[in-house]
């Protein structure tokens, strides 16, 4: 444990974590197999967390709920002395409780570490309610020594999220607030900043003279399930583009930081958020899936989008000219998650007709943002044989290669530890979430219709004549190698 936590990769303190939303369903997927792994495998030096949410729960209800969890979504087996040093960190409070009971829960914590703590607090709760819980905690005066974690959408359109943000600052600084995107959790996002700044061979090449446009690919095959009512309210753009697919691309498109800490890195992408030109609604390709409209909760002539594709622009000197292209939805043939980089193809070709020669495409490098990292460069060699015929080739690395796959924290784990460390690179500023909005706000007033398409496809005909003469990336003319088959 003490090694984890001199290595930088823990908090230097024991952890109150203040749970509100603790009985939903990203409590019970995500953040309590999360907690369970980082305290049991020594993340954590020690951490009480506190349940709270409108569930009329008490401790041993609360720990009941969390063991169901851990059985149903854990992806780690669970040893029963683990358990039990869990459980005997949990607590619960209800909502109705009130702020007084609240604050008597995290001291009574507080006491049972032998020195200092810090205060994690995190909101997974619905928008219309994440206020109402800030105040909450304002009111039990639970300020102080804390960070707060807050999940998606922060706002929903430029006014909104100013509002937001401005009655966030009444509570809590600005340093003290952490927007998470679990896409930039992943082990595949961080390898970009890797993979761009630690080798020569290709940032030399990483702008508008050698890249002749970018795909930020994130189908999914599945729907909404019991999200329908709340989708409909925000729609594919407001809950994918803004705060995922748009973090993604800054992490691509930033320039080199000044070094690898928080401050720095945000500033660049937030330099790229600023050079982002007001998405054009021409340039935006907006679809709904045949049978959405009579989902629960869904108007019965309802404009929303459920899928989306659009073309934007950097205009800065590294990216000038060349194209983003962002697509995302629900209901698709794949589910998948990719950055797709295509070169720019030589000027002149000196091989003869029927040699092949871009009939497949440009060469491409691309990242697969899974939870285990993968990445492939694809490009053009000469097929075995008399004559000149040229074959599609690619160079494929997978985590699964190095050994190290063990190693991998899952998403929400890796950001709720650099939370508690008070390290904000992977997280979202009010400045770059407002540049965000602001950038949308001409689509956000007239939107395209929207463009059925069937379930089980890549989405509305339309996303073609976007991207031409181009292609989408997706799907691969050729599947990801498996790193476990001998001789692949």
């Amino acid at each position: 444990m003490v090694a984890k936590i001199l290595l930088g990769v823990g908090p230097q303190y024991p952890q109150v974590v203040v749970l509100v939303g603790a009985t939903g369903d990203l409590s019970r997927r995500k953040l309590l197999p999360g907690l369970f792994h980082l305290t049991s495998s020594g993340f954590i030096p020690d951490c009480r967390i506190i349940g709270v949410s409108l569930d009329d729960l008490d401790a041993d209800g609360f720990r009941r709920l969390a063991r169901d969890a851990l059985t149903e979504f854990s992806t780690r087996k669970v040893a029963q002395t683990d358990w039990d040093a869990f459980a005997n960190s949990l607590q619960y409070v209800p909502l109705t409780a009130g702020a007084g009971v609240l604050r008597a829960a995290v001291l009574e914590a507080e006491r049972s570490f032998s020195g200092e703590s810090r205060r994690l607090h995190y909101l997974s709760v619905p928008p219309n309610a994440a206020l109402s819980a800030v105040r909450l905690l304002g009111e039990a005066d639970l300020v102080d020594r804390s960070r707060i974690i807050m999940e998606k959408p922060f706002g929903t359109n430029l006014p909104s999220a100013v509002s937001l943000n401005s009655k966030l600052h009444e509570v809590f600084d600005e340093e003290r607030i952490f927007r998470i995107d679990h896409f930039l959790g992943k082990e595949a996002a961080q390898n970009i900043l890797a993979f761009r700044f630690a080798n020569g061979l290709f940032e030399p090449i990483w702008n508008r003279n050698f890249i002749d446009h970018v795909q930020i690919d994130v189908p999914e095959k599945i729907g909404l399930g019991k999200r329908s009512g709340f989708y409909e309210q925000i729609g594919a753009y407001r809950d994918m583009v803004v705060t995922h697919l748009f973090q993604i691309l800054g992490f691509m498109a930033m320039e080199a930081p000044t070094s690898l800490e928080p401050k720095p890195i945000s500033e660049e992408k937030n330099k790229v958020f600023r050079s982002l030109l007001p998405i054009k609604p021409a340039d935006v390709v907006r679809g709904q899936y045949r049978g959405y409209r009579s989902e629960e909760g869904v108007s019965a002539d309802s404009d929303t989008e459920t899928f989306i594709a659009l073309k934007c622009h950097i205009d800065n000197w590294r990216w000038a000219g060349v194209p983003f292209y962002l697509r995302t939805g629900k209901r698709l043939a794949e589910g998948q998650r990719i950055i797709s980089i295509a070169f720019r193809e030589p000027p002149k070709s000196m091989f003869p007709a029927g040699s092949g020669i871009s009939e497949q495409g440009p060469d491409h490098l691309t990242f697969d943002l899974a939870d285990a990292a993968r990445m492939s460069l694809s490009f053009y060699g000469k097929r075995p044989g008399p004559g000149m015929r040229l074959d599609k080739l690619s160079m494929q690395f997978a985590m699964h290669d190095t050994g190290h796959i063990g190693d991998v924290l899952e998403a929400y784990e890796r950001l709720i530890l650099d939370a508690m460390r008070g390290d904000s690179t992977l997280f979202t500023t009010a400045d770059g979430i407002e540049r965000l909005w602001e950038v949308s706000g001409r689509l956000l007033e007239a939107p395209p219709p929207v463009r059925f398409y069937d379930p089980g496809s890549w989405g509305p005909n339309a996303i073609h004549q976007l991207i031409a003469p181009s292609a989408w990336r997706l799907p691969f003319e050729r599947g990801w190698r498996d790193p476990n088959t001998v001789g692949s």
